[in-house]
């Protein structure tokens, strides 16, 4: 059976510390994850998870210059633990996210009932450090996620403070879509989003761990 076009390749993504790459599948988020952040978006802190999506052409490698989105003047970051699906429902590896945010579309979309598709799908919306294998972690709890702009620490917070661990969040996910091995899963915010402007220098980072770096040009 002949295809009537040449298909993609397959996205991939960096493993860290091995040539080996990550096939990239889909791309899952949650809203609402810290109770913190929550509430700075007005939103319920005890809520079940809010899930959306994300293209896999979002997603960018490390060290790429991401160009500012157009039809925004408010691109927000927000930095978050990224779960690497393996086989059998399993956490391959996780890495650290910024989950750009053009928000006044958002808002937007939100006072009109509409979906928030354009505020989170565009080029470059989706960067994410090398994947680091879990190894024999099965806690993320100790992790702490920064994020600065042009050195300033903007947002930081620890993963215990997450409402819904990254099992419990692929456990829901799964009742919802057929989770698959290549699957990213961004795990939520923590408080401090903030605007971002041509020429700012972003650091996001697991403290110890990794460190992602971007330039909004």
């Amino acid at each position: 059976m002949k295809s009537p076009f040449q298909s993609t390749s397959q996205l991939v993504h960096p493993i860290q510390g091995t040539e080996d790459v990550f096939p990239v599948n889909q791309v899952y988020c949650v809203g609402r994850n810290y109770a913190a952040h929550a509430r700075e978006m007005g939103a319920d802190d005890k809520e079940s998870p809010l899930f959306f999506s994300k293209p896999n052409w979002a997603v960018v490698t490390p060290g790429t210059n991401i160009d500012f989105p157009p039809d925004t003047e408010n691109l927000n970051h927000e930095v978050e633990l990224v779960i690497a699906v393996g086989e059998d429902m399993s956490i391959f590896g996780f890495g650290v996210g910024v989950d750009l945010t053009r928000r006044d579309i958002q808002a937007k979309a939100k006072e009109e009932g509409k979906p928030w598709f354009r505020s989170k799908c565009f080029l470059g919306s989706a960067p994410v450090s090398e994947i680091i294998p879990v190894g024999d972690r099965t806690d993320f709890s100790d992790l702490n996620l920064t994020l600065s702009v042009n050195g300033e620490i903007k947002q930081s917070g620890m993963c215990k403070d997450m409402i819904w661990n990254p099992k419990e969040i692929m456990c829901e996910l799964a009742g919802e879509v057929p989770l698959q091995a290549g699957d990213l899963i961004f795990t939520g915010t923590p408080e401090g989003v903030g605007k971002l402007e041509i020429g700012d220098e972003v650091v996001a980072a697991i403290t110890g761990v990794v460190e992602l770096s971007f330039t909004i040009s």
